[in-house]
């Protein structure tokens, strides 16, 4: 059983086609059974297209469905019964039915018509709709008779209710090889026969009654049912084949003529075909040039070529054709259907959307230590061993090593580099010594933060960018297409699958690295914020000394075909000092500790670096870098919202992400990281906050797993304000 899909083609041997929202589903049967029902027609008239006029389907749709109340003063126009139900749904909800017009001049009295009648509504046999009244909605509507004698008649309402027959939703059989033929008896298009393996039922085959489309459709459901296999040991199959022509020959009457209506052509309003425009005189003028049959009719006025694909406006075009030709609607005939019937989009049909998995060359170490993995973007990354707060002690307490592999790795060099740089980032780079470290912030032109990372000067004109791991692959499009645009002399190239890195952090961090490099890496020697290249484990390294966890730390950068060897060396090497991998769900308490913000996490599209307490890295004294103008404007305007830190004042509640911050009732802020920190022993947070409500010590009221607690804002960084243990 598929829910919410629609199949859209038939193709060779049975094969169906089928979409499911997003997904394509490949169906090959057997035995087709195709009961897909038919469409409510509109009937054409002047003004047609005005708001207020609806299909009597629809109608009941949204009265039954939604429970709206469509209008006040109601006409309702059918050519069946249908309409007499949609007039008794309209009394339901408590809209006036003003008058219900029948076109047949004749019909026979049954329930449905006597409760319309005995309600009070004024009926009219024998007429149909000529104008919808009204510019912009409708109005009110004129009604003609049939056959032309008398006054048309005027009545004021504000909704119109069109039921214009149906036309069989066959499109499945066409395909599938039956020949479509007009059936007077039923005033449609219906198989004549059917091909191998196809069955129909139901309205698509021009079945009307209830009780006939029922039995037809439990009857040819075991026709198909003992193709495959189904014993009907009882022999209910040949009286039931009985008992459906009998109940379809009751309701059928061969000399029964079905009123034809009127195509006025006058006004540039009388719409045949809503999707392309097409209007009544339109058709006259295609068939006056020599478009006179249906099929070059249709290519020429491109009638059914839009998003309805015929559905509304085909059986009243061949009915056109055919008053316009003076001759049957058999002689005119239908154009031919092919798939796809109803619009699929291209993405459907482009197949299933699959993500590449990226690995880091760790992967199957994480694998061996019983790591839980997540998904990074395209990456697989541990997001914890087994006990993320153990994780967080121990980098605090010990040493820690956390596979970083997926941080975006860029090299930059060329006569062009510095200038280049000096415009991409907000902060300076022209004085940068080699072997030094700067944290680099990039901005849109908007002033709005696109990225940030590390930028390492490896020589005079020889740079590597680090990014963080969800930017490495648009800040590579983003500088080489800057680049291009300025001309610039510089060589980009993407090195983030070419490196593989671990972040080593924790008290002992320097006493494990020590026992496995020749670099002097002592304090004084290597100082935070720099960098050394040499062997580390035996193989070439790039050190960077940098501290985003908060504790001393030494992010090692290796080709990657390495990244193992180093991940094991440096867990052998530790043992004894206690070391222990982290993920990032560590990653995240602890850099919460230090409050460093996450991009895409703590930011978002209207986050510039002032509101997010980033000014500092912000030089407006450089001459031009992207995005300065619009930060000109920002650092001069008071900010509407700023990101603050909190705590919680109960330290068991955990916020969770997004939940928002409100003050009397209106809302003032939301959170956009909070985490339980082991090491502080308590609740604490990222938020956006009103500026009004941004001072250090202000209460906010937090609403948090339905119910509301107080928070406090509070200086960050939250853990080691000073700075003084990445340093140490």
């Amino acid at each position: 059983l598929l829910t919410s899909a629609t199949a859209f083609g038939w193709y060779e041997g049975n094969f169906i086609g089928v979409s499911q929202e997003k997904r394509l589903i490949k169906l090959r049967t057997d035995q087709l059974l195709i009961a897909t029902g038919g469409f409510e027609q509109p009937l054409v008239f002047q003004n047609n297209d005005l708001p207020g006029i609806f299909l009597g389907a629809g109608l009941q749709r949204l009265m039954n469905q939604y429970g709206i109340k469509p209008g006040k003063r109601a006409v309702v126009v059918t050519t069946d019964d249908q309409g007499w139900y949609v007039a008794r749904d309209l009394l339901d909800h408590g809209v006036n039915v003003a008058m219900l017009v029948d076109i047949r001049p004749e019909i026979d009295e049954n329930a449905i018509t006597m409760q319309v009648r005995e309600a009070g509504v004024p009926v009219k046999l024998g007429m149909t709709i000529q104008k919808a009244l009204g510019r912009k909605s409708v109005q009110g509507v004129q009604l003609t008779h049939i056959d032309g004698s008398g006054e048309p008649l005027s009545l004021d309402c504000d909704l119109i209710s069109i039921s214009g027959g149906y036309s069989a939703n066959n499109a499945l059989l066409h395909q599938s090889g039956c020949k479509i033929e007009y059936d007077p008896a039923c005033d449609d298009f219906v198989p004549l026969g059917y091909a191998p393996g196809v069955f129909g039922a139901g309205q698509a085959v021009g079945t009307r009654s209830l009780e006939a489309i029922l039995l037809e459709g439990f009857v040819n459901g075991l026709e198909a049912a003992t193709k495959v296999g189904y014993k009907d040991e009882r022999g209910i199959l040949a009286h039931l084949r009985e008992r459906v022509k009998s109940v379809k020959n009751a309701n059928r009457s061969e000399d029964y003529t079905h009123p034809t209506q009127h195509f006025p052509t006058d006004g540039n309003k009388t719409f045949v075909c809503f999707c392309e425009d097409v209007v009544t005189k339109d058709v006259h003028a295609a068939v006056a040039e020599g478009f006179d049959d249906i099929q070059t009719l249709k290519r020429y006025s491109t009638i059914s070529m839009g998003p309805s694909q015929g559905k509304l406006c085909a059986k009243n075009t061949i009915k056109l054709l055919a008053e316009l030709m003076d001759q049957g609607i058999a002689e005119t005939g239908t154009t031919t259907s092919r798939p796809p019937f109803t619009p699929v989009k291209l993405g459907v049909l482009a197949g299933r959307p699959l993500d590449p998995v990226r690995l880091t060359p760790m992967h199957r170490a994480h694998l061996q230590l019983g790591a839980t993995m997540m998904n990074a973007g395209e990456w697989k990354r541990p997001e914890h061993y087994g006990d993320p707060e153990a994780e967080v002690r121990a980098v605090r307490q010990a040493v820690g090593i956390i596979d970083v592999s997926t941080l975006g790795k860029i090299d930059l060099r060329g006569p062009g580099a510095v200038a280049f740089l000096e415009r991409i980032y907000t902060g300076k780079f022209a004085g940068l010594k080699p072997d030094r470290l700067r944290y680099g912030l990039m901005c849109t032109e908007e002033g709005i933060i696109l990225d940030d990372g590390v930028v390492a000067r490896l020589a005079e004109n020889h740079f590597y960018l680090t990014t963080t791991s969800g930017g490495a692959g648009s800040v590579y499009e983003w500088l080489t297409w800057w680049g291009t645009a300025w001309g610039s002399e510089v060589h980009i190239r993407d090195q983030t699958a070419s490196y593989a890195a671990v972040n080593l952090a924790g008290p002992s961090a320097r006493e494990l690295l020590s026992k496995l490099t020749d670099i002097d890496i002592s304090n004084e020697a290597f100082p935070y914020m720099h960098m050394r290249q040499g062997g580390v484990a035996g193989v070439p390294a790039r050190m960077m000394r940098i501290g985003f966890v908060g504790e001393t730390g030494y992010e090692i950068h290796v080709p990657a075909e390495y990244g193992a060897h180093l991940w094991d060396t440096l867990m052998q090497a530790g043992d004894e000092l206690g070391i222990t991998p982290f993920g990032v769900e560590a990653q995240r308490v602890l850099r919460l500790d230090k409050g460093h913000i996450i991009v895409g996490q703590d930011t978002d599209a209207l986050a510039d670096p002032y509101g997010s307490g980033m000014g500092w890295a912000v030089k407006l004294d450089k001459p031009d870098f992207i995005g300065k103008p619009s930060l000109v404007r920002r650092e001069q305007k008071a900010q509407d919202e700023k990101l603050v830190g909190f705590e919680m004042d109960e330290a068991s509640v955990v916020a969770s992400e997004g939940e928002q911050f409100v003050e009397a009732g209106q809302l003032v802020g939301r959170v956009t990281s909070a985490r339980y920190s082991p090491t502080l022993e308590r609740s604490i947070g990222l938020g956006w906050v009103k500026s009004d409500y941004t001072a250090i010590g202000s209460k906010l009221n937090l609403r948090t797993n339905g119910r509301l607690t107080q928070t406090t804002v509070v200086n960050v960084p939250f853990y080691d304000p000073e700075g003084k243990r990445v340093r140490s």
